[in-house]
């Protein structure tokens, strides 16, 4: 992995367990999530049904659901679960350091 790919997205205590936050940076828009067991992940922002960003949604476990028409992904992986979203999401490696979220951008 290149190092310079490396983004600080946020501190670690703005996401609390079961949320999800919005991070901009440059051209992309990015979710950052915390899941039920306290791991972070990172997707696209947007879902991949409509553009309507996924920071609204509602984390359950390890599910976002769209504020729209309440499509679901799996947030690991980024699996579209149920309809009407049937594109996955795209995903982004994320690492804790220093108290700090990073998120990996690009390859």
């Amino acid at each position: 992995m290149n190092q310079q790919n490396w983004v600080e997205a946020c501190a670690e205590n703005e996401v609390e367990v079961e949320d999800v936050i919005r991070f901009d940076y440059e051209e992309g828009t990015y979710a950052i999530y915390r899941t039920d067991k306290g791991d972070y992940y990172a997707t696209d922002g947007f879902c991949t049904h409509e553009k309507i960003h996924l920071s609204n949604g509602l984390v359950m476990g390890q599910i976002i659901e769209c504020p729209k028409h309440n499509g679901k992904f799996d947030i690991p992986t980024g699996q579209a679960k149920r309809a009407p979203v049937c594109i996955d999401l795209r995903t982004y490696p994320v690492k804790i350091e220093g108290g700090k979220v990073w998120i990996q951008i690009g390859s």
